[in-house]
């Protein structure tokens, strides 16, 4: 019930909102999809009621050992593992096996793990990380699209009401043409801050797991291929359940005790889980942010893409206007009109198309009406979006 609770705070990140789409299905998968599910694993390592303490050393029969005290020392002062006993099965023949421990003397090799205290804070912040493209893009767009929009999302509406709409957002359109490209590159640097946090958080995950993180989801795939006499399970070899802790304290006539723990990190089941979906994700996430990048990219540098495009979306019906479009809209303009192509409904959208390129095809025909643009309709039509929006 706690973790129901829990989840309940993140419902706004999925919850549908009535504003304007502002973005596409690559950015969403950023900002809505990973950030929500690594607040979800944050949620989840925190929730000691689903496997009871994250740590629990056995202390013996000591009288001064209380079990309390020495779960917070291991837990501060972190455990270790024994390397020479990663590849072998200590215990084998009497049906124990603890992978990582053994005898050891302080001449030993020994690997300390410390990451466990910080795993829940660590995804805390990439999921922050994930969501600060959104909410920067968010910020720059100021409300932008949802102010010109004026209402034509809806599918029903009153005929002179809708063409007085597209009436006013295409002279809109028309007079602001070519000022739109800093909007664009907004948003475009948004999309590289969106590549550039799925190339870092891995990164930055192998260095937060002692460098084994690059080649973790390999070897877990690896695993199942070998032997199983002679496989070692590298998600125990990364995230082991059983560690070992040397607890010092003073004995009756003043000198240092050490008592040598066995320790149970119960949370590693859950936490290896959580990095082999992280890894596979984040490089599925990664390549699909590359790919819809490169694709952008090319939209923007081939004219007959943007033509492509525009007719699939508006079905101009005749190609001078089609021809016009492509030919007089610069980066900014197109991707303004492919965002409103998202938010408009489809035969308000065609509309506002045709009239558009009816007005950039009657520039052509007078060029002087080019060099000089008439201020007046541009600032009323403004004004007149603002007062419908």
């Amino acid at each position: 019930m706690v973790l129901v609770e829990l989840l309940s705070s993140l419902s706004g990140l999925v919850k549908v909102r009535s504003q304007a789409d502002i973005d596409n299905a690559v950015f969403k998968l950023h900002y809505r999809v990973t950030s929500t599910m690594l607040f979800c694993f944050c949620l989840l390592v925190t929730a000691n009621s689903l496997i009871g303490d994250p740590i629990n050393c056995v202390q013996g029969d000591h009288a001064m050992l209380k079990p309390k005290v020495v779960n917070t020392y291991c837990w501060i002062h972190t455990t270790f593992t024994l390397p020479k006993y990663i590849n072998k099965q200590y215990g084998k023949g009497t049906g124990v096996v603890y992978p990582g421990i053994g005898p050891h003397t302080m001449e030993d090799d020994r690997v300390y793990h410390a990451y466990y205290q910080w795993v829940p804070f660590v995804l805390f912040l990439q999921a922050l990380m994930f969501y600060a493209p959104h909410w920067l893009w968010k910020t720059w767009e100021g409300g932008k699209l949802e102010s010109i929009v004026m209402g034509l999302s809806l599918p029903v509406m009153n005929k002179d009401e809708r063409r007085e709409k597209i009436h006013l957002l295409a002279e809109y359109l028309h007079a602001s043409m070519h000022c739109h490209n800093f909007y664009a590159i907004k948003f475009f640097l948004c999309e590289l801050l969106n590549l550039g946090n799925s190339v870092f958080n891995m990164w930055f995950m192998n260095k937060f797991l002692g460098g084994m993180f690059f080649t973790y989801g390999i070897d877990v795939l690896a695993f199942t291929e070998t032997n199983q006499e002679e496989r070692t399970d590298p998600m125990i070899v990364l995230f082991p359940r059983v560690t070992k802790c040397s607890f010092n304290m003073y004995g009756p006539s003043g000198t240092i005790e050490t008592h040598d723990l066995m320790c149970v990190l119960a949370l590693n089941i859950i936490n290896e889980k959580v990095y082999v979906f992280l890894w596979f994700w984040f490089l599925i996430l990664a390549g699909i942010s590359t790919l819809a990048l490169a694709y952008r990219l090319l939209v923007f540098c081939i004219p007959a893409i943007r033509s492509g495009l525009l007719q699939k979306r508006a079905r101009i019906r005749y190609k001078p206007g089609l021809e016009a479009i492509a030919t007089k809209l610069h980066v900014g303009d197109f991707f303004l009109l492919y965002l409103l192509s998202k938010n408009v409904e489809l035969l308000s959208f065609g509309s506002l198309m045709e009239e558009l390129s009816s007005r950039l095809v009657k520039r052509n025909i007078h060029p002087d009406l080019e060099m000089t643009p008439r201020p007046v309709p541009a600032v009323e039509a403004y004004h007149l979006i603002n007062e419908h929006a």
